[in-house]
């Protein structure tokens, strides 16, 4: 049983039908919008050739951007249901990247000691999906030598808002999945703590992208 949501609770959010939408969408006009520009933060620090794990990251879109520029030379994925997995096999398989990404099951908090070390890790718009922010950022800093990249809600009244709205809603046609705005200040200190320090924060009206870089051991 994962640490945060049910497998059918996630998967009943995020069903094969919007997979599909989503890889669609992805064909026609590439990578848009707030994932773009953590793709471009992260490849902006990054040195090319390492391993990338995304958490949650859906179809892929991110990761067959970063393969294809060169960011990364693998990726891993690894995800609560498995509504994303023919749609994104799928993807993997027009990009000619299916030897290079490595798709999992699971609850990222449970299996990150299970996981490589890679180079980077990448959480878009998935940490509000996640009750327990510190656990979440905790098994990313354990799992990333250099770079831990993140998009989440901005800490703002209307994105609370907007969450408590969205919630009420799930709550009124009877599914168990909620999103949280969890507050920034206090991840970035924990992220400090750990080594990390902010290369990149924009905050855009809802969105907020923030990237962390720790540096190489001296010597």
């Amino acid at each position: 049983m994962p640490s945060c949501c049910y497998d059918d609770e996630y998967g009943e959010m995020f069903t094969s039908r919007e997979a599909a939408r989503t890889a669609a969408r992805f064909r026609r006009k590439g990578l848009r919008g707030t994932a773009a520009e953590l793709a471009k933060a992260v490849q902006a620090v990054s040195p090319p050739g390492g391993l990338l794990i995304e958490v949650g990251g859906g179809t892929g879109q991110i990761q067959v951007a970063l393969l294809e520029a060169g960011a990364v030379a693998k990726s891993l994925n690894i995800e609560l249901s498995d509504n994303w997995e023919e749609a994104a096999s799928k993807l993997i398989d027009e990009h000619g990247l299916a030897g290079r990404v490595d798709r999992r099951i699971g609850d990222f908090v449970d299996h990150a000691s299970m996981l490589p070390i890679a180079e980077v890790v990448v959480m878009h718009r998935v940490i509000c999906c996640y009750p327990d922010w510190r656990a979440m950022l905790t098994s990313a800093s354990s799992r990333a030598q250099g770079v831990i990249g993140v998009t989440i809600p901005a800490y703002r009244w209307w994105t609370r808002g907007l969450i408590r709205l969205e919630n009420l809603t799930l709550k009124l046609r009877g599914m168990r999945f909620r999103a949280f705005v969890h507050p920034t200040q206090p991840m970035i200190e924990m992220m400090e703590s750990a080594g990390f320090s902010v290369v990149y924060d924009q905050s855009r009206l809802v969105w907020r992208t923030i990237v962390f870089q720790r540096p190489p051991p001296a010597g």
